[in-house]
């Protein structure tokens, strides 16, 4: 079972979402929280799978939660996905820094909820469709002069390919279909990149590329 914490301050939102998560064979709603604070104690002592977090809340946002999430060594197995109102919120850019795998808007249709659940514990990164390139070009924007990773070095020449691919927002279809290899040997690469340098998931590959120069702004097609 894919088990879930919702964290949203309106009841109703959250009820909508417990009740189709819940009919669900593989998907458990475990807990749920009213703010940030709330949140985060009921991801310490829940630990699930999933957590489907709303940025504004009182007491604590959903940014800070879950920075505090993402940055407790003990939840390193806790994924979080953004809630937003709007597809490209001035907070998401922050929310990918901060260490959430992705995020959808409150509107999305229920398959692409489901699916987002199930994608984010498989390690994918999960942004709501359409939106991928633009987030990665406003990261590109203001990402800060690159700084030298010594772990890019414990890469094959391939992973580096892969993980450059990664970067400018291509899938693993899309990456197999540029380097003419399966989309399994794709993805056995963004996965092996990805454990050689500790990502959480595909949307902190992305951060990585543009941090350690392996990827430019401008370098979008």
């Amino acid at each position: 079972m894919i088990r879930v914490t919702l964290a949203d301050d309106q009841v109703l939102v959250r009820a909508g979402f417990r009740a189709l998560l819940d009919a669900q064979p593989d998907i458990e709603v475990v807990g749920e929280a009213a703010d940030g604070e709330q949140a985060v104690a009921h991801v310490a002592a829940l630990r699930p799978d999933v957590v489907l977090m709303d940025i504004r809340m009182p007491l604590l946002d959903g940014l800070a939660a879950t920075r505090r999430i993402t940055s407790d060594p003990d939840l390193s197995e806790v994924r979080v996905v953004i809630l937003t109102t709007f597809e490209l919120d001035e907070y998401v850019f922050e929310a990918i820094r901060s260490g959430a795998s992705g995020f959808l808007v409150k509107d999305t249709e229920p398959d692409e909820l489901l699916r987002a659940v199930r994608a984010v514990v498989e390690g994918d990164a999960l942004l709501s469709p359409g939106v991928t390139r633009t987030l990665i070009a406003e990261f590109a924007a203001r990402s800060k002069e690159p700084a030298a990773d010594a772990r890019l070095a414990e890469l094959t020449e391939r992973e580096r390919e892969v993980m450059a691919l990664v970067g400018i927002g291509l899938s693993n279809e899309e990456i197999a279909r540029r380097l003419v290899v399966s989309p399994l040997t794709a993805k056995t690469h963004v996965s092996r990149t990805m454990v050689k340098l500790g990502a959480r998931d595909r949307a902190q590959l992305v951060v990585l590329a543009y941090e350690s120069g392996l990827v430019r702004p401008g370098w979008l097609g």
